[in-house]
């Protein structure tokens, strides 16, 4: 059964640390949840090593998952968790995040969209009701409410459009639920980077008793990062304090690092894997490519400050030969090495934030991770 526990907030910030509790186990936050779009992690990455890097929840995407291998043989496999082997908790979106990116192929109403399949241009439609059955069906501990995400530089009336869509859906989701003894549901906070009509949809949103927790969305799709950040500080600090809040595909660790100071809770994002598959690194130090030729006689290891376990022995020079001979070990290992990166970044914000020193915790680290190491 899901509950969100407020545990402390930071003194000199709005840094929060807590636990939210599922059926799946317990997540320690501030959270960073790898994405793994189609059951798993790309790169070749096992569960079991995205587990051990403290992980304990994983985002999976509805979108893709309703169309291969489709709710009926997940659910029968005995849910999302079962087929997949993940041991921890699920968070699934709804859909329309993707649905919405397929602009030439889709065709949205008030009822919901219509929109053609990627791979084999088949007609579906996706809905409120069906955006929950299909994420109940998933057995996911986490659902999020189906929802209109305009594009950055959206016209203000096609913002409002979304906004108005978007609470309406909201509604259609909770009388739609048949599980939410075992799934909880996230509404999504949209209204572009307009402070006032964030002000105006938080009311909305957040006025839904029947919500578990709650969602800025229409963040990072196109807008200056510094006004990414101002309006998730906006937004966020208009949300209910017992309830969780996730921001939806943010972000960079800088990103991350920010946003926590601002009460984020919840955070996933594909950088880390995408990165990770091309040889692009995250340190305490700053970026690396290991790419690049200064690293071929480097056995240093990956971050000199910090190394996980399951990647200590591995060398940057090794590494870097992984990579210009093409074998794939270094895609899966250098993704490995981005998620654990990010989970030791998670942890050490919870730390600074029960030491009421987030502000000075943050500030040295924001100075390592702009540079290139």
């Amino acid at each position: 059964m899901y509950r969100f526990e407020l545990e402390h907030t930071c003194a000199q910030s709005g840094a929060r640390a807590g636990r939210i509790h599922t059926d799946h186990g317990v997540i320690e936050t501030p959270a960073f949840m790898p994405v793994g779009t189609q059951g798993a992690i790309k790169a070749g990455v096992l569960l079991r090593d995205v587990y051990e890097t403290g992980a304990r929840i994983m985002l999976g995407n509805t979108y893709h998952l309703m169309l291969r291998p489709g709710a009926a043989r997940i659910e029968a496999a005995g849910g999302l968790h079962r087929f997949t082997a993940w041991n921890g908790a699920l968070l699934t979106d709804s859909g329309g995040y993707q649905v919405y990116s397929l602009a030439r192929t889709r065709k949205v109403d008030d009822r919901g969209v219509t929109f053609q399949s990627h791979f084999d241009g088949d007609e579906h439609r996706l809905d409120a009701e069906r955006a929950v059955a299909l994420q109940e069906a998933f057995g996911t501990d986490i659902a999020m409410a189906f929802d209109e995400c305009p594009p950055a530089g959206a016209p203000r009336a096609e913002v409002e459009q979304a906004m108005r869509r978007t609470t309406a859906w909201l509604d259609r989701c909770l009388a739609a639920r048949r599980r939410a003894d075992r799934t909880a549901l996230y509404g999504i906070v949209q209204g572009g980077v307009h402070e006032d009509l964030r002000s105006r949809h938080v009311e909305e949103i957040c006025a839904r008793d029947g919500c578990e927790g709650f969602a800025i969305g229409g963040l990072s799709v196109g807008e200056e990062n510094e006004r990414m950040i101002e309006v998730c500080g906006h937004t966020a600090a208009l949300m209910p304090t017992d309830k969780a809040r996730y921001l939806m595909g943010v972000g960079t660790p800088a990103d991350l690092v920010r946003c926590v100071g601002l009460g984020v809770d919840q955070f996933d994002c594909v950088l880390p894997t995408r990165n990770g598959r091309h040889g692009k690194l995250y340190t305490f130090g700053g970026r690396l490519y290991i790419k690049n030729a200064r690293f071929t006689e480097d056995d240093g290891p990956i971050d000199p400050t910090w190394s996980h376990p399951l990647l200590a022995a591995y060398s940057r020079s090794y590494l870097r030969h992984l990579l210009i001979v093409k074998e794939d070990l270094c895609r899966t290992l250098c993704t490995l090495h981005n998620l654990a990166f990010y989970q030791e970044l998670m942890r050490q914000a919870r730390a600074a934030i029960f030491a009421d020193r987030y502000d000075l915790w943050s500030a040295e680290v924001l100075e390592g991770l702009q540079r290139e190491a």
